[in-house]
């Protein structure tokens, strides 16, 4: 019997997969042939959905994108055999894509079925869990220090001062959250985790909650993630089963259980305190700092609150050790990042990669260029509160402190394309206007300074006094970056200015009018 793996990633789903999956079923059937189907999780080459793989001697044979339509032509070509066809990509481990790849969080991915507990075991899974319960929690919080693993969210802030900050109360009652509201644009990295690998997860927050004395969990999850909130869902009852969540983890006579929240669809409940106020059961309102939330967080408790890929990095640094992650990466900014292609790009997909590539590397050598082959012009990096990139600084090494320095930010890794036909005007009044829609209300910079900020790019557009606009929306956008109460109107500045700059004829501007102070 032959096994297939067909992905039920959401993004496979969406190209039709399980209708796929039906097609292959009922044409080995009128051919007397037998198969196995497995359903895995993606490899993330997007553009490739559905990818069908098909185990040989060989190793496993790719085919993709695959449509109902193909199935004859398939078996006609003895697929099953590896055999050659049109939509053949050879042995999946050699398609260059994902070959030029350095997959730590991701390794996984493809090759598992997500709810698979001996598939998770059989690669690797749970070895940083158990060699958790065999050491002090101090010495877990140094591990993740040394390791320099910093916050996957955007923010970027050390992992491991979060958690020895949370450690070093006194509180009876401590929480670990994990943010998976994943709401910037072109970012997909924690969907398929979730969906694809949720032990890892779970693996990771357990080892959280040993490490600084927290005993229960919560996995906030965006509503419009329906598959991945079903998967952590069974994931966890499977793993407390087995006992690798519960009140005694793997017998290490410590408590930590985890629960799923689902989130109200509200871009600001990605902000830390918010997301605590939303889990709480009240409005998605930001609070303010001090205290901070390691102190007084969920419930009022010490709280660790770190991102999908932050947790999701730990299992690998306590089962490998905090050098073996360290020694990837450039200058603070070490490990990994799940890089997420998307936008006007011909190959659209996850690239995990450690800090330092360029961007010119991820849209060309991974990306392949434009997909309507025009040239591309900016590259929003971080998600719709990010710095719009122009050409001349895609050689800059993509890393925290770099990015910083030149008025920009990695974030979540969020990668969105734009060919020469955008209107960087356009998406600079997008940006205020995202903020006017999404923000909670509570400060007025971020309140009354997007909708400001609206009218501002606008009169730019039609008034003579150009030089005048510009003026005050620069000055607008200084008090929203130093004046609002979090990230939501601290950055969206990003990319209004960052368009203003580098783009000044899309606002009939001459460069000099654009750069006035």
């Amino acid at each position: 019997m032959t096994t297939v793996f067909v992905p039920c990633d959401s993004a496979a789903l969406a190209a039709g997969a399980d209708e796929l999956v039906d097609a292959l079923h009922q044409e080995a059937a009128k051919r007397g042939v037998i198969i196995d189907i497995q359903r895995n999780s993606s490899r993330g080459m997007f553009w490739l959905e559905p990818l069908v793989e098909v185990v040989t001697a060989q190793g496993r044979v790719a085919y993709g994108p695959v449509s109902v339509e193909d199935v004859a032509s398939l078996l006609d070509a003895g697929f099953l055999n590896g055999g050659a066809h049109a939509l053949s990509l050879g042995i999946t481990d050699q398609i260059p894509y994902l070959a030029k790849q350095q997959r730590l969080t991701f390794a996984r991915m493809g090759l598992t079925r997500p709810l698979s507990m001996d598939d998770y075991a059989a690669h690797g899974g749970w070895v940083g869990l158990q060699k958790t319960v065999a050491m002090d929690g101090a010495a877990v919080v140094q591990e993740v220090l040394d390791s320099g693993l910093r916050g996957r969210g955007g923010a970027a802030f050390p992992a491991g001062i979060k958690w020895r900050t949370v450690r070093g109360t006194t509180s009876a009652q401590k929480y670990v959250v994990c943010n998976a509201d994943e709401g910037d644009s072109g970012t997909f990295s924690d969907r398929m985790t979730m969906e694809g690998d949720p032990y890892m997860l779970i693996e990771g927050m357990a080892i959280a909650g040993l490490a600084v004395g927290a005993t229960q969990g919560y996995i906030y999850i965006r509503s419009e993630y329906p598959h991945a909130i079903a998967t952590m869902n069974t994931a966890i009852a499977l793993a407390e089963a087995a006992g690798y969540l519960g009140d005694n983890v793997l017998g290490s006579g410590k408590a930590f259980h985890l629960q799923v929240r689902k989130a109200a669809g509200a871009y600001v409940c990605g902000e830390e305190t918010a997301m605590l106020e939303s889990i709480e059961g009240k409005r998605g309102i930001v609070r303010a700092k001090p205290p901070l939330p390691a102190l007084e967080g969920l419930f009022g408790q010490p709280t660790v609150i770190n991102n999908v890929i932050t947790l999701a990095s730990v299992p690998i640094i306590m089962a490998k050790g905090a050098s073996f992650y360290k020694n990837f990466g450039m200058g603070r900014s070490t490990g990994t990042l799940p890089f997420q292609i998307t936008g006007n790009i011909l190959q659209g997909g996850l690239v995990e990669r450690a800090f330092g590539l360029t961007l010119r590397e991820l849209l060309f050598d991974f990306g392949g260029g434009s997909r309507s082959g025009r040239p591309i012009k900016a590259v929003q990096v971080g998600g719709p509160l990010g710095a719009y990139v122009p050409e001349s600084q895609w050689d800059v090494p993509l890393d925290y402190e770099t990015y910083a320095a030149m008025g920009a930010v990695v974030g979540h890794g969020g990668i969105v394309v734009h060919d020469d036909s955008a209107n960087m005007a356009k998406l600079a009044r997008y940006a205020m206007e995202f903020c006017a829609l999404e923000s909670c209300g509570k400060c007025t910079p971020c309140r009354i300074g997007s909708t400001r900020g609206m009218e501002t790019i606008d009169r730019i557009g039609s008034a003579n006094n150009k030089e005048q606009q510009v003026h005050l929306l620069r000055d607008l956008c200084e008090t929203m970056l130093h004046g609002s109460l979090c990230a939501m109107g601290g950055m969206t500045p990003y990319p209004v200015l960052s368009a203003l700059n580098h783009y000044p004829a899309d606002f009939g501007l001459e460069t000099k009018e654009a750069q006035v102070l």
